[in-house]
């Protein structure tokens, strides 16, 4: 007897290296590289990749550069350049930069909003109500991330009613898919499933992204008791890059690298191209001057080099 769940037999992997991998970096990465980085993502076949920031320079100096990178990658058609933007003059250079979707976020935790943003989730969330309808208005893909959706760094747990209610507050503003963050790494296989499941009772499942830590090495864990439940996208970072400012020296997003290793054993279509990407994962750590995090990836990698 079969008691195997069904698992999707397609899924999308948003690649977000070049954006939340990199923002965190201390020392400064040129455009040039950038533009490599995403280009070599784009020829590996990613039909979403999260390429640029447009918030203030002041606060963010690695996105500084979103601009010249946007203008300047070599567009594959069918693929979505996303870009973060945090206010109306985020919004207006996305729009200019000619990002085919704009990020807004928000957090489930109401203590890491006031810490972070020194607001509460409802204030934070209104004042996307204006980029939320400049981008419908412009025909633009509308994309929210809710962290801390799984724990949070300051008050613990995280209510699943709380998670319901940012989700439920997104989907009002109009947006096409929502990404549940487990940011600071903490979520285990069933309370993946948990806080899935309730998202989905306020928002379509397969417009349902989760976006995964591997703060406590449980992501692929909770990407595969995600796929379980009906989760079909997926967010990862080549070569593992970006780490997690909570947890001191901890990794943060999971590499791409094991992800499409995972979904290639399941028998599940990505339309990725493993090898490109353990090249992009390559790429960027040599520029980094350090190992990749990935362990598909430098697994492949010494096997090619023999």
């Amino acid at each position: 007897m079969n008691t195997q769940p069904d698992l999707p037999r397609k899924v999308k992997i948003v690649e977000v290296g070049p954006r939340d991998g990199l923002q965190n970096e201390k020392e400064s990465v040129p455009a040039s590289v950038k533009i490599e980085l995403v280009d070599r993502l784009s020829q590996a076949g990613f039909l979403n990749i999260e390429a640029a920031s447009f918030v203030s320079p002041k606060w963010v100096p690695q996105m500084a550069t979103s601009a010249e990178v946007m203008a300047q990658i070599a567009r594959r058609a069918g693929t979505i350049y996303s870009a973060l933007t945090p206010n109306m003059q985020g919004f207006d250079a996305a729009l200019a930069a000619k990002a085919d979707e704009v990020v807004i976020f928000g957090s489930a935790s109401e203590a890491f909003s006031q810490k972070n943003i020194n607001c509460s989730i409802a204030e934070s969330i209104a004042r996307f109500e204006p980029v939320a309808k400049a981008a419908k208005a412009a025909g633009l893909r509308l994309r929210a991330s809710i962290s801390c959706a799984f724990g949070c760094p300051y008050q613990g747990e995280v209510p699943l009613d709380a998670v319901a209610e940012v989700v439920g507050r997104m989907r009002d503003l109009g947006c096409d898919e929502i990404d549940i963050a487990d940011t600071i790494g903490v979520a285990t296989p069933r309370k993946t499933q948990a806080v899935m499941l309730r998202a989905a009772g306020e928002f379509r499942i397969e417009s349902i992204a989760g976006h995964f830590h591997d703060t406590y090495g449980q992501a692929l864990a909770n990407i595969y008791a995600s796929l379980e439940v009906g989760v079909a996208i997926f967010h990862s970072s080549v070569a593992g890059l970006g780490g997690c400012p909570y947890a001191k020296g901890a990794t943060g997003n999971i590499a791409t690298e094991d992800v499409v290793y995972m979904m290639n054993g399941l028998g599940i279509e990505t339309g990725i191209d493993l090898d490109l990407v353990v090249d992009a994962g390559q790429f960027i750590s040599q520029h980094l001057g350090r190992k990749a995090v990935s362990r598909a990836g430098n697994a492949i990698a010494a096997k090619r080099a023999g």
